[in-house]
């Protein structure tokens, strides 16, 4: 019997293995997901034990939808053997921005569609304003105030955070600050008449719908501090290859993107019936 939810020229896989092990399910299952997990329904002869969880898909994972773009992310919570690592997946629409913010996480990121333009200001005033790529990368240390917005086609990609309790909900955001703090202060802090703040939002904004915007010309902001003595980007797709018999790989880290301290990456590329050999 065919499952409603099992394509029609697929079989539907039982927890038998070639030498006789296991049994048919008859139960209720899901056997989409059983068709995703061959070797965990079926485990080869060589299995001995349990292992912990090794892998959560973002498609389990809760999505935040905003106007402006969504985001999901998986953390501890979801996959409790990630301690020093967290990830969240995020999309903005074309205009769509993820609003200043700061946490204390350094943020590694890599752009999977479309384009972004990134801003940041580090502890020392100094300006960083780029557009991202399919590709590019970026890494803002811990503190660094920055922020995203998607540019013509909006953009789509993977976070990835130094602290797998990381959650990019609990970030501390412009909005979120201003507030949570009297709207005196505010006046008196930037030196403009208390009614300007009469119509902020009263809670985190997170994301939201804003235009596209222009040129980076047209946005950058002088810095009288000078310029930043190392990029928050990179693009690596502009690496050559290092290059082997099933495939070639591009490697990351700090000798060659210096501000990424704490994290390093490689984008593996494997032919076609090659291997990665264990490792």
């Amino acid at each position: 019997m065919m499952h409603n939810d099992c394509p029609k020229n697929a079989r539907i896989p039982q927890p038998i293995r070639s030498d006789g092990a296991g049994g048919i399910d008859k139960g209720p299952r899901d056997v989409m997901r059983d068709l995703q997990n061959p070797d965990m329904l079926v485990p080869p002869v060589t299995d001995n034990g349990l292992i912990p969880n090794m892998r959560f898909s973002f498609s389990d994972a809760h999505m935040q939808l905003n106007h402006g773009g969504w985001s999901r992310e998986v953390t501890v919570r979801e996959l409790p053997i990630a301690t020093t690592l967290a990830g969240v997946n995020m999309s903005l629409t074309p205009g769509g921005v993820r609003e200043l913010h700061w946490h204390q996480q350094a943020e590694w990121s890599y752009m999977l569609l479309g384009s972004a333009r990134i801003t940041a200001v580090d502890q020392n005033g100094r300006n960083f304003i780029a557009d991202v790529g399919p590709g590019d990368l970026w890494y803002f240390p811990p503190g660094i105030p920055h922020s995203i917005q998607g540019l013509e086609d909006g953009c789509e990609f993977l976070l990835v955070f130094d602290d797998g309790s990381f959650s990019d909900l609990n970030t501390l955001s412009i909005s979120d600050w201003f507030a949570h703090t009297p709207k005196d202060v505010l006046s008196a802090n930037f030196g403009v008449p208390e009614a300007d703040f009469a119509a902020i939002p009263q809670d985190q904004v997170y994301i939201y719908q804003d235009s596209v915007p222009g040129s980076i010309q047209s946005q950058a902001v002088p810095s009288p501090y000078g310029t930043l003595p190392q990029s928050f980007k990179h693009e690596l797709l502009a690496q050559p290859p290092i290059k082997t018999p099933g495939g070639s790989v591009r490697i990351v880290d700090s000798s060659n993107f210096p501000i990424s301290k704490t994290i390093a990456a490689a984008l593996v590329e494997i032919e076609p019936g090659a291997m990665r050999e264990m490792h």
